[in-house]
């Protein structure tokens, strides 16, 4: 009986705690057109294309966070999300799927994000559970798809092996709007999940294809940092060509993690530090995926 009471304490807290994570947070917008939104609040950047009857979303940040995200669709359109595209599997992206698809949202994704949720995972020690149904996508493609909604065309594109091995971009030409998912961290250090088949030189190659997409006057939605453009992009993929050179060579040259300086491997780019990923963790991660290419 005791040790119940025990259990109920702890996981009522911790129900409590996941709660409350989220009290203090604000969703805020950005209007790029006159349907075309994109959403801020903790996770990943979303983008929302609305009208008085209908809504498409771009990722979902955390389940915590449905109820605000709904109201603040309400606030900007009359409409239902009617479809929900997530760019990658990451739970900062898809977090509030189950809530979304239990409210009728359609989910879309690449084949490997529907794979990736639909099994246990082990992430810093612990195993997360695969998840619901409700919350899987329940199209996916490969390669590239197109759908329409309120007549524009909706172009999907995956990049293989960057961010993870699911990443989509998806773009709305006649708008001129992209929305890279975490293949583009505005302003600080990116993650790239070795873990989900991401690697620095598929980062690389997402960069260079997203600025074959874009032109000078595509609004970007990066998957975190503020709205960009293309002169962001251009200097994201510059950066990530700088440290990709810069570690190939170290490693060439017998270094090793025991031998590694993030300093030096970071070295002008300082400015991009202050993020959830530090110098010291982004160097490693760079580092472990050029060991990687190697073997």
């Amino acid at each position: 009986m005791k040790s119940l009471l025990i259990y109920t304490l702890l996981l009522w807290s911790t129900l409590s705690y996941s709660q409350g994570r989220f009290d203090d947070v604000t969703i805020t917008h950005h209007q790029l057109t006159d349907n075309i939104y994109m959403l801020e609040g903790a996770g990943g950047n979303v983008g929302i294309l609305v009208s008085d009857e209908e809504v498409l979303m771009i990722d979902d940040q955390f389940a915590g966070l449905s109820e605000k995200l709904m109201a603040k669709i309400s606030e900007l359109s009359g409409g239902k999300t009617t479809r929900l595209i997530n760019t990658h599997w990451h739970g900062d992206h898809t977090g509030g799927n189950e809530n979304f698809g239990n409210a009728g949202a359609q989910i879309i994704a690449h084949e490997n994000v529907r794979k990736r949720m639909s099994n246990p995972v082990k992430r810093s020690g612990q195993v997360q559970p695969a998840a619901p149904d409700v919350a899987l996508p329940v199209i996916t493609y490969q390669e590239a798809m197109q759908l329409y909604f309120l007549n524009e065309p909706i172009k999907l594109i995956h990049v293989h092996n960057a961010h993870t091995d699911g990443d989509s971009f998806v773009y709305l030409p006649e708008s001129n709007v992209l929305h890279m998912g975490d293949c583009f961290f505005n302003g600080r250090f990116p993650y790239i999940d070795l873990s989900s088949g991401g690697s620095l030189s598929g980062a690389v190659k997402a960069a260079e294809t997203a600025l074959m997409v874009a032109d000078d006057d595509t609004q970007i939605i990066p998957g975190h940092g503020s709205m960009a453009t293309y002169q962001d992009l251009e200097a994201y993929k510059a950066f990530l060509s700088v440290i990709q050179d810069r570690i190939t060579k170290f490693v060439a040259d017998g270094g090793t993690k025991e031998t590694l300086d993030p300093a030096e491997i970071i070295k002008d780019y300082e400015v991009l530090d202050g993020g959830f990923i530090n110098a010291e963790r982004f160097a490693n991660i760079v580092l472990e995926s050029a060991l990687q290419d190697v073997d």
